[in-house]
C-alpha cells in the first residue's frame, strides 16, 4: 500500500492505495475536489460537511445516469447481435471495479422476473 497525500477543497488528506493504482485515486481526489469547489464557488453553502454530501450525491447521480446509459446502450448491442458470445477485455473495462458482479446480480434478477419468455441474454 502508498500513501498519497492530497488536498480537498484546500485541506490535506493523507490517503492510502494499493499500489499501481495511484493515477486512479488522484482523478478521483480531482473529481471531487471539483465537484466540491463547484458547490462552494456557488455562493450558496459554505459547511465543508454539506458540501461533502452535496459533491457525493451529485457525482452519485452522474454515475448512476452512465449506468442507466451503459445499460440501454448494452441492452441495444445485445438485440443487434444474434449471438452473445464471451465479453472481452475491452467491454468488461468499461465498468468500474465491482460493477461487472453488480451488472451480472441486476441482470439475473431481471431473467428471474421477466421469467422465461423475456430473458434478456
Amino acid at each position: 500500500m502508498k500513501q498519497i497525500e492530497v488536498q480537498i477543497l484546500q485541506q490535506s488528506y493523507l490517503l492510502t492505495c494499493p499500489e499501481g493504482h495511484e493515477s486512479r485515486l488522484l482523478d478521483a481526489v480531482e473529481r471531487v475536489d471539483t465537484a466540491m469547489t463547484r458547490i462552494r464557488d456557488g455562493g450558496k453553502v459554505r459547511a465543508r460537511e454539506r458540501i461533502a454530501v452535496l459533491a457525493a450525491l451529485n457525482l452519485a447521480f452522474e454515475i448512476a445516469d452512465r449506468e442507466a446509459a451503459d445499460l440501454a446502450a448494452g441492452a441495444a448491442a445485445s438485440r443487434a447481435t444474434p449471438a452473445v458470445g464471451a465479453k472481452t477485455h475491452e467491454q468488461e473495462s468499461l465498468l468500474p471495479d465491482g460493477d461487472n458482479q453488480r451488472l451480472q446480480t441486476l441482470v439475473e434478477r431481471l431473467d428471474q422476473a421477466l421469467g422465461d419468455d423475456g430473458r434478456l441474454l
